[in-house]
């Protein structure tokens, strides 16, 4: 999703395939025989097979919305805790039967200390980094979106008001109703 979304934001023109995990096709593990989405293939026939990456890419090429100016530390130090703490947390909350060898029963609130902290962030900024969305926003919405939808109800009971006004904007927003357009499976 947040590949899409640098992409989208940097008007990246590219071609979009779908494609069931479950059923990778066999070109797909040709060119990243990890067969971990998203996959970008360069003209010059480079492949960049990580998410961040790909956004990092994108942005080099066009940065329109200035995503990338703003307390670079800051904004790297965000995502770098969100893909690592929060994304191990935010798994063992919404799959612990993966984790048979883990007790995975405080995850949710392991979590939700960080999202603590991403809500008092928005208070005072209007974003995570500052005052206006920089790239640490659009890299780690999709994963607070994954954390809310686990329980809706319970999420948004939560005293993390800023936090859940943060996520009813970006859901909304032309961005990512854009790259939430469905396509057909590739073969």
């Amino acid at each position: 999703m947040r590949a899409r979304m640098g992409l989208v934001g940097a008007k990246i023109r590219h071609e979009h395939r779908e494609i069931t995990l479950s059923d990778k096709p066999a070109h797909m593990l040709e060119i990243s025989p990890k067969g971990t989405v998203p996959i970008l293939i360069l003209p010059n026939g480079h492949i960049i097979d990580e998410s961040l990456d790909i956004m990092l890419w994108a942005l080099e090429q066009n940065d329109q919305h200035r995503w990338l100016n703003g307390m670079r530390i800051d904004m790297f130090n965000l995502i770098e805790r969100n893909d690592t703490t929060f994304k191990a947390l935010l798994d063992r909350y919404k799959y612990p039967n993966r984790y048979p060898d883990e007790d995975c029963t405080n995850a949710r609130d392991d979590a939700v200390r960080i999202l603590f902290d991403l809500d008092q962030r928005i208070k005072v900024n209007n974003a995570l980094s500052g005052e206006k969305t920089t790239i640490a926003d659009i890299a780690i919405f999709p994963f607070i979106r994954q954390f809310a939808h686990v329980d809706r109800d319970w999420f948004y009971a939560q005293k993390l008001p800023s936090l859940q006004n943060w996520l009813r904007e970006h859901l909304k927003s032309t961005l990512f109703t854009t790259i939430m357009k469905k396509h057909e499976i590739w073969s």
